[in-house]
């Protein structure tokens, strides 16, 4: 899929939820910035990642993604309902 955020996994067939908001860091500190919808799938599917919020951001913008991570699944587009 084309025109979504860089958060969203190329198997995961959802659209983005929202502006991009967010960047997600991996434990070595490869980072990608998204929508909290991707971000919040992406950081569910990392060991060790974090979240933090891009300037001009929404207020909670990195809060609800990393509260949104933690009811996911990893990977959650490839093991079940989307």
């Amino acid at each position: 899929m084309t025109g979504r955020c860089r958060s969203a996994h190329p198997d995961d067939p959802t659209p983005c939820v929202g502006p991009v908001a967010v960047t997600v860091l991996d434990s070595v500190g490869g980072g990608a910035d998204g929508c909290e919808h991707h971000a919040a799938r992406l950081l569910a599917s990392l060991d060790g990642g974090r979240v933090y919020p891009l300037p001009d951001t929404p207020a909670g913008a990195a809060i609800r993604v990393f509260t949104a991570a933690a009811t996911l699944r990893p990977f959650c587009w490839a093991v079940g309902p989307h």
